[in-house]
């Protein structure tokens, strides 16, 4: 049974997306004033009545990470004073996902302190894609639904006559390349990197055929696009007919645009999880997916107390 009134929310981070949701779901975008006073402290002011709703709030902590991160808990906390029945927060980029677990003595677990900050800010539940790391789920103790944009971008990569093969730019992305080759009937070859600092790689052998082949490097997200530009040159480098990337999160930070350009890539196919303001005339190989389908049809389900898992592949 429905918990109260749906409404959609969003601050500022990527209100494209959360309009095609509403677009998806027929409703209206629930009005909220997203501000700053001349200091810079954000500012937040509720439109409607939601005492008693369901509200879901669309908010990536995408760049600026740390201005959207207290956007969205300074949002949750004006939602939870104002008496919501149950608020989620969807955030289909969660930022500081890559720091799930100490590397270093004296290191923090950031993505544990994300977490945290969430929860006191008065989430009751957490909709996210494609996390880095799986384990950040455990960093709450609320129900929180890991959705996976694969039906999205497999539904493209159908599209593909040739003889494809997936490849996993390292050694951690192998189990996601084997799930989108076993789907697409592909062959699968993995790159072995050396990182030699953090956001620089090398790529260095190919495991696997890749010649002749349409090879798709395939990861969770594209930030400075060192990796994934390394990976296209030795593909190429042993025999691959044609390179194409996929990742579900265009973080495309520093000279990330400019390398994709320059790159040997014929395509690179991202989704809107992140909102890519004029990069993609900065970089035309771009494809934008939208994933206001799939996050629509999570939000339903999760309003009318359905099955989520019905929308993995």
């Amino acid at each position: 049974m429905a918990i109260g009134e749906l409404k959609i929310m969003t601050g500022s981070a990527n209100p494209g997306l959360a309009k095609e949701i509403c677009n998806h779901l027929g409703c209206e975008l629930t009005q909220c004033l997203t501000d700053t006073f001349s200091d810079g402290e954000i500012r937040v002011e509720i439109g409607s009545n939601v005492r008693g709703a369901d509200v879901f709030v669309v908010q990536p902590t995408c760049a600026p990470v740390n201005f959207h991160l207290m956007e969205l808990c300074i949002l949750l906390d004006a939602l939870k004073r104002a008496s919501v029945g149950r608020v989620t927060a969807v955030v289909p980029y969660y930022g500081y996902a890559r720091q799930d677990r100490k590397v270093a003595p004296r290191a923090p677990i950031s993505a544990k302190l994300v977490a945290d900050f969430l929860t006191v800010a008065g989430i009751d539940r957490l909709v996210t894609v494609d996390l880095h790391a799986g384990q950040i789920q455990g960093f709450f103790n609320l129900p929180v639904d890991n959705i996976y944009a694969a039906p999205v971008l497999l539904e493209h990569l159908r599209k593909t006559d040739d003889d494809i093969v997936m490849v996993s730019p390292d050694a951690g992305g192998v189990e996601r390349a084997r799930a989108y080759a076993k789907r697409l009937g592909a062959s699968l070859a993995i790159i072995d990197k050396r990182r030699d600092a953090p956001n620089q790689a090398k790529a260095m052998n190919v495991i696997g055929d890749v010649k002749g082949k349409t090879a798709i490097v395939l990861d969770d997200m594209i930030d400075t696009a060192g990796t994934i530009t390394a990976a296209a040159d030795v593909l190429m480098e042993n025999g691959a007919k044609e390179v194409m990337a996929c990742a579900t999160h265009a973080v495309l930070s520093g000279p990330a645009t400019e390398r994709l350009q320059k790159s040997l890539y014929s395509q690179v196919i991202v989704t809107n999880s992140i909102p890519m303001g004029n990069k993609v005339e900065q970089c035309p190989k771009l494809q934008v997916l939208s994933l206001a389908s799939l996050l629509g049809k999570a939000i339903h389900n999760i309003h009318t107390e359905s099955s989520v898992s019905v929308l993995f592949v």
